[in-house]
């Protein structure tokens, strides 16, 4: 599962705090916070047929990272929306598109770690691909990783933020042992995620979750929980190990970039079958439902 580059996105109009410029013109300062350490808040969201799923829960999201990160400035959920519409009207795009969201605390005088140098912010940075989902539906191959995710006692996960090397260093992994993603475990051994998606289990007809204890707290994962309850589904938010993923009837992933994935690997174990199942059939054809009639118009 390697992206390849869309020749539709060669093109793109980027919009950098309200300047829409082409994807080979646009320029972040090195004096900007996300550059000198990282110190940004982001979010991924997706078009549906001019409609952005979920948009005003990643928002909020987004507000409450930003909140959480002591941001002297947050743009106001109107705003971010007019600037994501002049966006995409800039590129003509209507569906089949993943729009990433990155909000700095912006420009510092000098360079330095202390937030006390950002004398100008923030910085909001639209980007808008055209991007289908990223996962194969045949069944990916995860490894688990020796990178643990953070407790909230470290870094809490409730921030949403940019610096993502605990993820790429897990991603590296994956990529050196041949798997698709990386499986990633809290401090205490438990699954808390991957390096990109949440991940669910089937054993029967009960659906499994880990807490986000150690993990953010998944718009895509929500809504899964929200279809488990609307359609019936018993479920539940525990703690779960390695070995009950590895004895799961089916193993799925979650998240804006892929939407819902089957699992059919994990460490050289064949998950179930082999093959996606039924349930995570079912609950996808439920997702796809529920995109087609959910969404904040934009475009």
């Amino acid at each position: 599962m390697q992206q390849t580059f869309n020749e539709r996105n060669r093109n793109l109009v980027v919009n950098i705090n309200g300047d829409l410029v082409h994807r080979d013109q646009a320029a972040i300062s090195p004096f900007d916070s996300a550059v000198q350490g990282g110190d940004a808040v982001w979010e991924g969201l997706r078009l549906y047929n001019g409609r952005v799923f979920r948009l005003m829960e990643h928002l909020d999201r987004l507000r409450g990272s930003a909140q959480a990160l002591a941001f002297a400035e947050i743009p106001a959920h109107e705003h971010i929306i007019a600037e994501i519409r002049r966006t995409l009207a800039a590129n003509g795009m209507r569906d089949g598109v993943h729009i990433r969201l990155t909000l700095t605390r912006g420009v510092k005088f000098t360079s330095g770690m202390d937030p006390r140098l950002n004398r100008s912010g923030p910085t909001l940075i639209i980007l808008a691909e055209h991007k289908p989902p990223v996962y194969a539906k045949t069944g990916l191959t995860l490894i688990t990783s020796t990178i643990r995710r953070f407790p909230p006692d470290c870094l809490d996960p409730k921030i949403h933020h940019a610096n993502l090397i605990q993820s790429i260093l897990a991603k590296l992994q994956a990529n050196a042992a041949g798997a698709d993603d990386a499986v990633m475990l809290d401090m205490r051994g438990f699954i808390a995620e991957t390096n990109a998606t949440h991940l669910f289990l089937a054993q029967g007809d009960t659906i499994l979750t880990p807490t986000t204890a150690a993990c953010p707290e998944g718009i895509t994962r929500a809504a899964v929980l929200e279809l488990c309850r609307r359609h019936g589904i018993p479920h539940a938010v525990r703690d779960v190990s390695l070995t009950e993923a590895y004895r799961a009837d089916e193993v799925f992933c979650t998240g804006t970039m892929g939407e819902l994935a089957a699992v059919t690997k994990i460490d050289g174990r064949i998950i179930g079958t082999g093959q996606p199942g039924e349930m995570t059939r079912r609950l996808s054809g439920y997702f796809a439902d529920l995109t087609a009639s959910e969404g904040v118009v934009v475009a």
